[in-house]
């Protein structure tokens, strides 16, 4: 079970598939919950739960993303990334959300203008195209991994194709950005590895990226990579450093948040067979359905920031340098802002949620994932009217940070095969249980790599990576 004591906040494999009922409990009990310090030389780490309280923190001048800020005053402020993995630090600190203004604000005024409604208006029909394709592949089962079939494939290729990566790269590709979230999340699957797999996915990444900087220092291309290597060469405000991680940030910022909307927002419409009737009889209700199915379950249920001075929150002093985590998942089931909140009500407003973030670091690729989870959800209501569950538990991640099911095996409605499925296998079910995220993990580690230090990440000691 959760412990739910003073000074404590851990989660059972349960709560993570169901975190509402401890989310709800928090929030009448316990609404500004704190963890205390270790020791002297680490930050406190505070829970908040309630709408009002964690938009207050989000829209506040005086918490950041940097934990060396917070706790300069500190011996050995949290390191973002351990410095026993200096590709991967190079690479994560470089970041959009891990910025501070002035730095970000001019990275995110020239990457903006790639993702504003407008533009991404335009891909609809290119995101329609991959999401048709995909489908046809699965009309042809019995039974699909919606997860590896559908939602993970759709968002890698979107991005890919935005940041002019070619086809036959994106399963490299995925590999890679999936080490990076494993490695980069509250995850605590017990993998000694992760941050050696991820140093390696940041090696491989850094090195692609700078021979496709200067692949458009020779030829015309029309992406958002070039984009970037033309501002870089226009008056020099980007270093080459600068452009990949930012093209790093947005492949992994593209891929694991997108494709756990995709898959829980399918999972909420298959347990609510009316709701998921009337969206596919009248498509038009998709854009707003969207927005209440992010707020019911949003993929990212928990996201970090830290307290630059002391602040006052309901009473309570968050003193500076406290480690400050947000339960969005928590404020978007609040009852003090929406009504009936553990209701799906397609027809409600709920544009006001915070499952993407608030203030200057609201997720600056929302609208694309918007276009992605209403295209793909369409598209699946349409192309696969009959899909249902098979009875077997979902499986989750070790995660609430990038919270989704790791695997979700669906019935697509096409009669059986001989032995009960098209290639004869008859799909088992088991219980739920924690799991990785990719069925195919990278598991590139270089010697130099496997020879570092192997650390699990300490929640007091480091930062987590999450992606708002």
């Amino acid at each position: 079970m959760t412990q739910r004591g003073t000074g404590q906040f851990a989660l059972t494999a349960e709560d993570i598939a169901d975190p509402y009922p401890v989310y709800r409990h928090y929030r009448e009990v316990d609404p500004v919950h704190v963890v205390p310090a270790a020791s002297p030389d680490l930050p406190s780490t505070w829970y908040l739960f309630r709408y009002a309280d964690v938009v207050r923190v989000l829209s506040s001048p005086h918490v950041g993303r940097s934990a060396q800020r917070a706790c300069a005053h500190l011996a050995d402020p949290p390191a973002l990334i351990p410095a026993h993995y200096p590709v991967l630090r190079e690479v994560v600190s470089g970041w959009l959300v891990f910025l501070d203004p002035p730095r970000h604000t001019r990275l995110r005024a020239l990457v903006a203008t790639q993702f504003s409604p407008r533009v991404v208006t335009g891909l609809r029909v290119r995101v329609d195209r991959y999401a048709h394709e995909l489908l046809l592949s699965m009309r042809e089962k019995e039974h699909t991994d919606l997860v590896e079939d559908y939602s993970a494939p759709l968002p890698i290729l979107v991005i890919s194709e935005l940041l002019g990566i070619p086809r036959e790269r994106r399963a490299w590709m995925r590999d890679r950005a999936v080490a990076l979230q494993e490695a980069n999340s509250s995850r605590t699957d017990g993998r000694p590895d992760r941050y050696a797999t991820a140093e390696a996915a940041a090696r491989d990444l850094r090195d692609y990226f700078l021979d496709e900087i200067r692949l458009r220092r020779r030829r015309e291309y029309d992406d958002l990579t070039a984009l970037l290597v033309r501002d870089h060469d226009g008056d020099g405000s980007l270093t080459d450093a600068e452009i990949v991680s930012t093209c790093i940030h947005l492949l992994t910022a593209g891929h694991e948040t997108t494709t756990n909307l995709v898959s829980k927002a399918t999972l909420a419409l298959l347990a609510h067979p009316g709701t998921r009737d009337e969206l596919r009889t009248d498509p038009q209700l998709m854009p707003g359905a969207v927005d209440e199915l992010i707020r019911y379950d949003p993929p990212v249920q928990m996201i970090t920031r830290w307290a630059y001075r002391d602040l006052v929150i309901a009473g309570r002093t968050i003193s500076r340098g406290s480690r400050i985590v947000l339960v969005l998942g928590s404020a978007n089931r609040d009852p003090e802002r929406f009504a009936e909140p553990d209701t799906l009500d397609i027809r409600r407003n709920a544009s006001r949620h915070c499952g993407f973030g608030m203030g200057i670091h609201y997720c600056l690729g929302a609208p694309l994932a918007r276009l992605e989870a209403e295209v793909a959800l369409v598209a699946l209501l349409r192309e696969l009217p009959h899909l249902a569950t098979t009875g077997e538990t979902v499986r989750y991640a070790d995660d609430l940070v990038f919270h989704g099911p790791s695997r979700l095996l669906l019935r697509t409605g096409k009669p059986p095969g001989p032995n009960g499925t098209p290639d004869g296998h008859v799909p088992a079910s088991g219980p739920s249980v924690p799991a990785n995220r990719a069925d195919r993990p990278f598991r590139g580690v270089t010697a130099s790599a496997a020879a570092a230090p192997s650390i699990e990440p300490d929640v007091e000691r480091h930062g987590r990576v999450d992606p708002l």
